[in-house]
């Protein structure tokens, strides 16, 4: 008995494979959805917390998303921009809210979305396999265009005009996170941007981190940055190990090995200004317990320690010399701290990195050496800043994908 004939195999059943398997089965193809997880979306499911950030009011804006080519992203985030999907949620009425910076969250359940997806795949008769493991896949030599590759499965073979390679990255390996889709790039000679983790928590050398382990759990507005990052303004958090926190998970991405951090305190707010005015009305008290009207107490007294000595820390503002003005202002205003490295792929939110966009098509998302061939999603090396920017990234580019094949 010959294999099932489908004009789309999908491998890959998260945010990027379920957008795409539904606008293509949508627009009357016929399309096997196939996926080695027993549950569904886990990424989806666990993502904001149970609730899934699902997109973000500024989610099409370019600048937010890095990789190699900064402009790849373009078309798709155009052709699906966030109120694209955000009608769809609300066509399925889901409630919703915006929770911080343009970042969209269910009012209940992530599974909402994975019910959604669902259903817009039932809509559009996609065949599912779940769970259903990746053997090999074939091109069929230059065959046809009617059958261009067989996918063989721990659950049979198919043939398929086209496949769509939705694998997403190596975040989070314990929900089953593989390198599949960079390994089926690379057998179809496509080049693969070093993957890393991002979105992730950095990590310190554990002797020059040991006073601030005491500070596990304290957290504080900052304006931090790196290399030639954007500033951010967001929530720093002490850990363990090092620092988490908004902040750090924005920075993160950004942040290469010998690259220090650069961290206002004062999160804008002009220091020398501030500190003047502190000596007018507060220059009677430690200088520790001026810090602590800005910062958390017990960071405002060991950071002051680490600066200043302890005795300094503890001398009243207004007996400060010029000399120790000048370095509590510079240490406020431009922290600088280096970390060792990042928590991995264990604690990273995204992948960085992935399948170059310089040989895919950035209006279909087909590789430009294998026709037939898509990649969408996380797999490819385009990522987003957190709060919703990569969820975007998968919708809009699954649409682009699923809508050019149903051409």
């Amino acid at each position: 008995m010959s294999a099932p004939l489908y004009d789309l195999v999908v491998i890959g059943g998260g945010a990027a494979g379920l957008m795409c398997a539904s606008v293509a089965g949508q627009r009357g193809l016929r399309v096997l959805l196939i996926d080695h997880s027993e549950r569904r979306a886990e990424k989806i499911r666990i993502s904001g917390g149970g609730r899934c950030n699902f997109t973000n009011l500024e989610g099409d804006r370019l600048e937010r998303f890095t990789g190699g080519d900064p402009r790849f992203a373009r078309f798709a985030l155009r052709a699906y921009p966030p109120d694209r999907f955000i009608n769809l949620v609300r066509a399925h009425r889901i409630g919703f809210h915006e929770k911080h910076k343009g970042q969209l969250f269910c009012d209940q359940s992530a599974e909402q979305i994975i019910d959604m997806l669902l259903a817009e795949c039932a809509a559009g008769q996609v065949d599912e396999r779940r769970p259903c493991r990746l053997v090999a896949l074939h091109r069929q030599g230059m065959g046809s265009e009617a059958c261009r590759f067989q996918v063989d499965t721990d659950l049979g073979a198919f043939h398929a005009r086209a496949v769509a390679v939705a694998t997403g990255g190596l975040s989070i390996p314990k929900i089953g996170a593989t390198d599949l889709g960079y390994r089926i790039a690379r057998q179809f000679g496509h080049r693969v941007v070093t993957p890393r983790p991002a979105l992730v928590p950095l990590v310190f050398d554990p002797a020059a981190w040991a006073d601030f382990v005491t500070l596990a759990g304290v957290a504080c507005p900052v304006r931090i940055q790196t290399g030639q990052s954007p500033p951010f303004d967001e929530d720093l958090l002490f850990t363990h190990r090092g620092l988490s926190g908004p902040a750090v998970l924005q920075t993160s991405s950004f942040w290469r090995p010998g690259l220090a951090l650069t961290i206002d305190l004062l999160a804008g707010a002009d220091a020398s200004d501030w500190l003047a005015g502190e000596r007018n009305g507060s220059g009677r008290l430690p200088l520790a317990s001026v810090l602590s009207h800005r910062l958390p107490r017990r960071l405002a007294a060991l950071w002051s320690e680490r600066l200043l000595g302890e005795t300094l820390a503890h001398r009243k503002l207004a007996e400060l010399g010029r000399r120790d003005l000048d370095r509590l202002t510079t240490g406020l205003s431009a922290w600088s701290l280096q970390p060792t490295g990042t928590e991995g792929y264990r604690k990273a939110e995204v992948t960085s990195g992935g399948v170059a966009t310089d040989e895919i098509d950035p209006r279909t998302l087909q590789s430009r050496r294998v026709p037939g061939l898509y990649f969408v999603g996380e797999v490819v090396d385009v990522t987003g800043w957190l709060g919703g920017y990569n969820f975007q990234w998968a919708w809009a580019s699954g649409y682009v994908a699923g809508h050019s094949l149903g051409r």
